[in-house]
C-alpha cells in the first residue's frame, strides 16, 4: 500500500490510472477494495479523514458496543445480584474510563485496515474526492492539491451520518447526535432519546445500566418493526424494568432550553426535562459534494443512491455500496454489498449476490438478534408454522451467568419441519443467532436440533430443547 499523504512521487500531483478507485474507507470501501485488488487489479482507496474506518469504526457501530461492553462492566452488570456486591457509578470517572476503551479498541481496528490494504497494495489517498466524469475522479489534498485519478470503475461507499433537523439546537452543548454522544465529557444523570430505532434503543439501554435516568420517545406506535413481536415486547419489557420511560406513538414537538433544562415538548402537551438529549432518529447519505447528480445518477430526499440489483448506478463504471444507499445499512451487510459489487463489475466469476438470509443485530441490554422469518411473517404468507422456545431461566448456563430474561424462539415450518426463523433475545444472542442462520440455510429441520449434541452447560443448549418444545406441534 503506498499511503499518498504526503508531498512526495510524481503520482502525488500527476495522477493515476487504476483499475477500481474507492470512495470511502469504511467496511464496504476496504472490503470492496480488498476484493479487486485480491484478483490482481490496481487499486485506490480514497478516503476524507485521516484514518480509515468510517462511521462503524470512529462514531458508529464499533465505538457504541465498545461503550456497550464497558457499561456493563463498569455497572456490574449481573454481578450485583449473583455475588451480593455493592456497585456504584462513579458518574465523574465513568466517561473517561469508557472514553479510553473505545479509543483503545478504534486504533486498533485502524491498524488492522491499514495493514489488510497495505498486504493487498492498495494506494491509500487522503482527500475529498469529486467526480469529473465517468472515469475521473479529482482529490482536494488537506493541503488544498489537486489529485485526478482515473480509473475504469469506481465504488462509492461513502457511508451515512446522523440527521439533523433544523428545529432543534445543536450548537448545545447538552444536545447530541448519535455521533457525537460518543465524545461525552460526563454521564449525565438524565438523558431523553428521541428516536427508538436501533440505534435509539442501544444508547437508551446502555445509559440506563450506568444509573442514568432514561426517557425514550418515538413518534410511532409500534418499534423496531422488522423483528417478531413477541421479541420487541420483551424488550420492552426489559427497558421498563430498568427504569426507561417509554412514550411510543407521541413524537416530539419542540426541543428547548430552560432553567429546568432540556425540555422536549411532546405532541401529547407532555413535557419531558432532561440534563441531556440525544437525537438518534434517522441518517442520509454522504452524497453531498461528489458530483454525482451532474453525471445523471439519482440520488433520493435523504442523499441515497438508487443503484439496482448488482449495485450500479446509472452511470455504468460508477457503482455503490454500504449506508450511503440506504437499508439496511448494516456493516455486515454493507461489506457483503461491496464485494459483490467490484464482482459484477469486473466479471469476476465469484460472489455475484448478497444472501437474502440476513441476520440482524441490536445491541441493546438485553441483546436482541434475528434471522429469517418472523412468527408474524410467516402467517401473513399464510404458512403454516410450529414455534418452540427455550428459556435461559432454565438453561444451566442461563443460570450461571445469571440471565433470567433470555429466550431462544424457533418457527418451523409445519408442513416440511424446516426452521424458516431463528430469534434470540438474551446474553450473546448475536452469536447464537448463527446456529439457526446455518441451519436454515442447510435445510435443517426440527429433527436436526433434537438429534444434535451440545457442549454442557452451554447457552447453544436452548436450541435442543426449543426444538422439543416445538415437537408436540407436528403431532
Amino acid at each position: 500500500m503506498t499511503d499518498i499523504d504526503e508531498p512526495g512521487p510524481a503520482r502525488a500531483d500527476a495522477g493515476a490510472e487504476y483499475d477500481l478507485v474507492v470512495v470511502g474507507g469504511g467496511p464496504a470501501g476496504e472490503k470492496g477494495a480488498v476484493q479487486a485488488a485480491y484478483f490482481g487489479k490496481r487499486v485506490a482507496l480514497v478516503e476524507r479523514a485521516v484514518d480509515p474506518g468510517g462511521a462503524c469504526v470512529h462514531t458508529g457501530t464499533l465505538p457504541s458496543k465498545t461503550l456497550r461492553e464497558a457499561s456493563l462492566f463498569l455497572a456490574g452488570h449481573r454481578h450485583r445480584e449473583l455475588y451480593g456486591i455493592a456497585v456504584a457509578v462513579e458518574r465523574g470517572a465513568a466517561a473517561p474510563r469508557l472514553a479510553s476503551r473505545k479509543d483503545a479498541v478504534r486504533a486498533e481496528e485502524v491498524a488492522r485496515m491499514r495493514w489488510n490494504l497495505e498486504r493487498h497494495a492498495v494506494d491509500l489517498i487522503h482527500g475529498f474526492g469529486r467526480f469529473l466524469g465517468p472515469h475521473e475522479l479529482a482529490v482536494t489534498r488537506p493541503d488544498g492539491r489537486e489529485l485526478r485519478l482515473r480509473s475504469k470503475h469506481f465504488l462509492v461507499a461513502t457511508g451515512s451520518s446522523p440527521f439533523r433537523p433544523g428545529s432543534i439546537d445543536f450548537d448545545d452543548p447538552d444536545i447530541e447526535d448519535s455521533d457525537s454522544v460518543l465524545e461525552l465529557a460526563r454521564v449525565p444523570a438524565s438523558l431523553t432519546v428521541i428516536g427508538a430505532g436501533v440505534i435509539g434503543c442501544e444508547y437508551a439501554t446502555l445509559f440506563a445500566e450506568l444509573e442514568v435516568k432514561v426517557t425514550l420517545v418515538e413518534a410511532r406506535a409500534e418499534i423496531l418493526g422488522f423483528l417478531d413481536n413477541e421479541l420487541v415486547a420483551r424488550l420492552e419489557s426489559a427497558m421498563r424494568s430498568k427504569g426507561i420511560v417509554l412514550h411510543f406513538g407521541d413524537g416530539h414537538e419542540a426541543v428547548f432550553r430552560d432553567e429546568r433544562g432540556i425540555v422536549t415538548r411532546l405532541r401529547s402537551g407532555v413535557e419531558v426535562v432532561s440534563e441531556q438529549l440525544l437525537f438518534a432518529a434517522g441518517r442520509g447519505g454522504n452524497t453531498r459534494g461528489l458530483g454525482l447528480e451532474g453525471l445523471g445518477i439519482e440520488i433520493d430526499k435523504r442523499g441515497y443512491i438508487k443503484v439496482d440489483g448488482d449495485y450500479q448506478s446509472a452511470v455504468p463504471s460508477i457503482w455503490a455500496a454500504g449506508d450511503c444507499i440506504g437499508f439496511p445499512a448494516l456493516a455486515s451487510t454493507s461489506m457483503e454489498q461491496a464485494r459483490v459489487a467490484v464482482c459484477h463489475a469486473f466479471g469476476f466469476d465469484y460472489k455475484r449476490a448478497v444472501d437474502d438470509l440476513l441476520p440482524y443485530g441490536i445491541y441493546t441490554i438485553p441483546e436482541v438478534s434475528a434471522v429469517g422469518l418472523t412468527e408474524e411473517a410467516a402467517e401473513e404468507q399464510q404458512r403454516p408454522i410450529v414455534v418452540g422456545r427455550a428459556f435461559y431461566r432454565d438453561n444451566a448456563r442461563g443460570k450461571i451467568v445469571g440471565d433470567r430474561e433470555g429466550v431462544v424462539k424457533l418457527v418451523f415450518d409445519k408442513h416440511t419441519r424446516k426452521l424458516i426463523g431463528c430469534h434470540c433475545l438474551g446474553d450473546r444472542a448475536s452469536e447464537l443467532v448463527h446456529i439457526g442462520q446455518t441451519a436454515i440455510a442447510l435445510g435443517g429441520t426440527v429433527d436436526t436440533f433434537i438429534e444434535l449434541v451440545f457442549n454442557f452447560p452451554t447457552l447453544s443448549e436452548t436450541f435442543k430443547y426449543a426444538a422439543y418444545d416445538a415437537l408436540s406441534g407436528f403431532a
